[in-house]
C-alpha cells in the first residue's frame, strides 16, 4: 500500500532522542521519513549529529504527507526563529493532516494559538503558561494527548509519543499497539511475543 511521507522537521538544536522510537518504526511499516528544514541547509541536532534536511520547510505541502512531526529544540525557547514551523503545523491541521509536536515545540504551538482549543499537553503547564496562551484549562497532566489530529508530549516520553503517532496512524492498535509500548516503555518481554506473532501474520 502506497503511503504519503512522514515530514520530520529538523533545526539546529532539535532534540534528536525525541523522535527516534516513531520514525525508526514508521519507516518500518513503509512509510518514508522526509526531513525538512529551515532551507536545504545542514543542521545541527543537541546531540551534535548533522543532518542534510531532503527539503525545505517552504517546499512541504500538507496535501503531500501524512504527518508533520515537531520535535523541541533550544531554539523554541530563545525566540521566533522556530515560527515558521509553528505556522507550518497550522497549515496541516487546517489541511486535516495531523501534527505531532514534543517538548519545546508545544510552546511554538502555544504561541501560534493552536493549544487554545485542543486538550493537550507538555513538559509540566506553567512551561506553556509563561506564553500566555489561552489554553491552559485544557491542560491535561498525561504523557501524550491526542485531541483533533494534533498530539502533544513533554521531552522525557518519546515511547508515549511514538504511541499516540501509532495510534493515529493506524500503524498499530489494540493488544499489539499495547505490547509495542510496553515492550519499550516497560521492558516487558512478554510483550515481545505479541509483536512478534503480529508480525509473523502481518
Amino acid at each position: 500500500m502506497s503511503r504519503k511521507p512522514v515530514h520530520l522537521a529538523v533545526y539546529d538544536t532539535y532534540a534528536d532522542w525525541e523522535t527516534g522510537h516513531a520514525t525508526a518504526h514508521l519507516a518500518r511499516a513503509g512509510y518514508e521519513i522526509r526531513t525538512a528544514g529551515p532551507s536545504r541547509e545542514p543542521v545541527t541536532s543537541i546531540g551534535g549529529l548533522r543532518v542534510q534536511p531532503a527539503c525545505a520547510l517552504d517546499d512541504v505541502r500538507p496535501s503531500d504527507s501524512s504527518l508533520l512531526i515537531l520535535p523541541g529544540a533550544d531554539l523554541w525557547d530563545a525566540g521566533d526563529e522556530l515560527a515558521p514551523f509553528a505556522r507550518m503545523a497550522r497549515e496541516f491541521l487546517d489541511a486535516g493532516v495531523p501534527v505531532a509536536a514534543i517538548c519545546g515545540a508545544t510552546v511554538g504551538l502555544a504561541r501560534e494559538g493552536l493549544l487554545d482549543d485542543r486538550e493537550h499537553t507538555s513538559a509540566v503547564s506553567f512551561y506553556l503558561a509563561a506564553t500566555g496562551y489561552g489554553g491552559g484549562e485544557r491542560y491535561v497532566d498525561a504523557d501524550a494527548v491526542t485531541d483533533r489530529g494534533l498530539i502533544t508530549a513533554g521531552p522525557t516520553e518519546p515511547v508515549a509519543f511514538a504511541r499516540e503517532i501509532f495510534r493515529l496512524l493506524g500503524v498499530y492498535d489494540g493488544e499489539v499497539l499495547d505490547a509495542w509500548y510496553r515492550l519499550f516503555h516497560d521492558s516487558d518481554a512478554e510483550a515481545y511475543a505479541v509483536l512478534e506473532k503480529a508480525q509473523a501474520s502481518g
